[in-house]
């Protein structure tokens, strides 16, 4: 990214956005440092995947997983959809406080973040409509520490861990 940067300034361009998958779920750029080189240099971080496929929205709390190609990505195989379960709780739970989905409120997550604008996918009319209710509220500091805090477990959660102890018999 700073290679870009540097290159456009070169020729009088700013580089304004660097799209990365980053939600609730997915927390890469917070820790490989891209969202702190954002930052440093003005350059606004577009979220891709903010509801992690579905994952964040609230319609699995039954426990059906998702039809199709998504019900053998992350995180809705083995153990992880269950680290999910309590994550999507919390939305749910903050949500009720102000008349939002669990959906929005990850969304409003990610507004709540200096610099960073999320790309929720909408496949109708009525699901940007949804979307845009992430706009008309705000989390406070204690939701947004109680969110970190409730990923915490997916965070540390590794498929590839998970993996290697099945077929070490673990």
């Amino acid at each position: 990214m700073r290679t870009a940067y540097d290159a456009l300034a070169q020729r009088g361009m700013p580089l304004a956005s660097n799209q990365v998958q980053y939600s609730l779920l997915h927390r890469q750029p917070e820790t490989n440092g891209v969202l702190d080189t954002c930052r440093e240099l003005g350059i606004s971080l577009i979220a891709y995947q903010p509801l992690a496929s579905g994952a964040l929205s609230g319609k699995y709390l039954d426990g059906s997983r998702p039809a199709g190609f998504r019900r053998f990505r992350e995180p809705f195989r083995g153990s992880g959809f269950e680290v999910l379960r309590p994550v999507v709780m919390v939305l749910k739970m903050i949500g009720d406080r102000y008349g939002k989905s669990p959906g929005q409120v990850a969304l409003r997550w990610l507004l709540e973040h200096d610099n960073v604008v999320p790309i929720p996918g909408a496949k109708n009319a009525d699901q940007a409509t949804h979307n845009a209710g992430a706009l008309s509220f705000t989390l406070t500091a204690e939701e947004i520490a109680y969110l970190n805090e409730a990923t915490e477990a997916f965070r540390t959660y590794s498929p590839l861990r998970e993996r290697v102890n099945r077929l070490a018999g673990r």
